[in-house]
């Protein structure tokens, strides 16, 4: 699953583990963040993810100044929304593949997803096709 998540959850996965690159995701996700130079124990990601954890990632993502060598933290980095945002896709792609002609078990494939996942969004759009597109409101 690392190999699919989106910059920056997946260096975050990498070096702190896929639990603290979802438990970001989940509580930032789909926002511009700081990530500081070092971990701090009131900052919003040692809260998150745990003073350890929080250190492997400012660990990993700070610089130095060219100017005067002083360390940098990340002062805006947009944190994805991890799987939810992976799902959003795939629904799209087995959607585009039903219209395109594809059974649901071809359109699964197509979308990477399971196929007892690909039989539920089918049934959920049999409410018809006026209502199709507000399935699509809240993913």
């Amino acid at each position: 699953m690392v190999d699919q998540l989106p910059y920056p959850l997946d260096e975050i996965a990498d070096v702190a583990g896929i639990d603290a690159a979802l438990a970001i995701a989940d509580s930032v996700g789909g926002t511009r963040v700081s990530l500081p130079a070092r971990a701090r124990p009131d900052h919003w990601l040692t809260v998150c993810v745990g003073m350890d954890k929080a250190k492997l990632i400012c660990d990993h993502f700070r610089t130095l100044s060219p100017d005067d060598d002083r360390e940098r933290g990340v002062p805006a980095i947009v944190i994805p929304r991890g799987p939810a945002t992976l799902m959003a896709k795939a629904k799209a792609r087995f959607h585009d593949a039903r219209q395109r002609g594809y059974s649901v078990r071809e359109a699964a494939r197509i979308a990477k997803v399971h196929e007892v996942t690909a039989w539920r969004w089918e049934k959920s759009l049999a409410v018809g096709e006026t209502n199709r597109d507000q399935l699509f409101l809240f993913d």
